[in-house]
């Protein structure tokens, strides 16, 4: 997710030969694998793509309040008009929501954000302590209450579009989430297990999943004098019902639930800030869906016989093409959906961004979500 200071398709198709491949070479043939293709989702593309009001955002995160309705949890955001395939009188705020209903072709999308006292946009939730603004990353539904993770950012003075830090990170608990969204009331929690240093920080948020009697809260932990690569997979779980009692979550550690953080597992490396991870009926595994190294045209996949692994090697399943458009595009949040998802597939998101401000404001094809499907053979090879 980034923070615009400025502004206040290759196919690849995968092979179960490559899949086993991969589990082999990393020690764990974990089953049988389907085969599964990839296409993109012109229909779902459509559902984001707006001329007035929402008209662009990052990050794009997904939960599902009922059968019926998904949360969408976006960084930030363009609000105003599209004119001729460009941003006018518009402006961007740090986050928005939106509320799909129903799905496929027949699903619409209602989107929110914040006004001020003079009618102007703002960001749909800000820091209670009023320092910087919040990200908002993944969230779950949990005990009747919706829990969202926030990321507390501020700008460093850097010039460019990475002239920012986070600084904290915070839980949101919305006790009456099935509710309009102006009306629902949120307390931020401070989350006490974030660092956040020079050489690199340890954070969770990155994908929340709820499995059995547990919510799994993953996250990474950063270490820059390893390059890109070195940001790894971490995770906590909590019970529904204790997500805000901090001092009962528990740390995977060396196959054990700890409550020592210091002894916390990296699981695997190269992972992104955001990603997701879910459960797979067609291929009965555990799947991460990720960017590598967070920023980079290509979307890899890999997959676990339980919620912590041990995980497979890297699969790429899709090369991103709009880092082809243009020298200064780059992809970056990709994750998959399991709330808009059938059983025999997964719906992924990627975003398309510049690191030239002025050029993503004139191209409205990028900073949105785009939307793949995954499908699965359900015939075993």
């Amino acid at each position: 997710m980034l923070h615009w200071f400025f502004a206040s398709v290759l196919l690849k198709g995968g092979s179960a030969r490559l899949i086993v491949l991969a589990l082999l070479l990393s020690g764990c043939v974990l089953g049988d694998v389907p085969r599964y293709s990839v296409e993109p989702l012109p229909e779902y593309d459509a559902l984001f793509c707006r001329e007035k009001g929402w008209t662009g955002a990052d990050a794009a995160y997904s939960v599902a309040l009922s059968d019926d309705v998904t949360l969408w949890l976006f960084g930030d955001t363009w609000v105003g008009d599209v004119v001729d395939g460009r941003h006018k009188d518009a402006n961007m705020v740090n986050n928005s929501i939106g509320l799909q209903r129903g799905a496929d072709a027949l699903a619409s999308v209602e989107f929110f954000w914040g006004k001020g006292k003079d009618g102007e946009h703002e960001a749909f939730v800000k820091p209670a302590n009023g320092v910087g603004w919040f990200w908002i990353f993944d969230g779950v539904l949990a005990d009747g209450k919706l829990y969202l993770f926030l990321f507390q950012t501020v700008k460093t003075g850097e010039k460019g579009v990475f002239g920012f830090k986070h600084v904290g990170m915070w839980l949101a608990e919305i006790r009456n989430p099935q509710e309009e969204p102006a009306r629902w009331r949120i307390e931020q929690h401070k989350v006490p297990w974030g660092r956040f240093e020079a050489g690199g920080n340890l954070f969770f948020g990155s994908a929340v999943m709820r499995d059995g009697d547990f919510v799994y809260i993953y996250g990474a932990s950063e270490d820059w004098s390893k390059g890109m690569s070195g940001r790894s997979m971490i995770v906590a779980r909590a019970r529904p019902d204790e997500m805000t009692d901090f001092g009962k979550w528990r740390f995977f550690s060396d196959g054990r639930w700890r409550d020592d953080i210091d002894t916390i597992s990296e699981l695997f490396d190269g992972t992104a800030t955001e990603y997701s991870v879910s459960y797979q009926p067609a291929i009965k595994q555990y799947v991460a869906v990720y960017t590598r190294n967070g920023m980079s045209e290509n979307i890899l996949m890999r997959s676990a016989p339980t919620p912590v692994g041990p995980w497979s090697r890297p699969l790429k399943v899709y090369e991103c093409p709009e880092v082809a458009w243009h020298k200064s595009y780059f992809c970056y949040a990709g994750k998959a959906h399991p709330e808009i998802s059938r059983e025999n597939e997964m719906i992924v998101t990627y975003v398309c961004n510049s690191t030239d401000f002025w050029e993503m404001a004139k191209d409205t094809r990028i900073y949105r979500p785009r939307f793949l499907r995954i499908r699965f053979d359900a015939q075993r090879n």
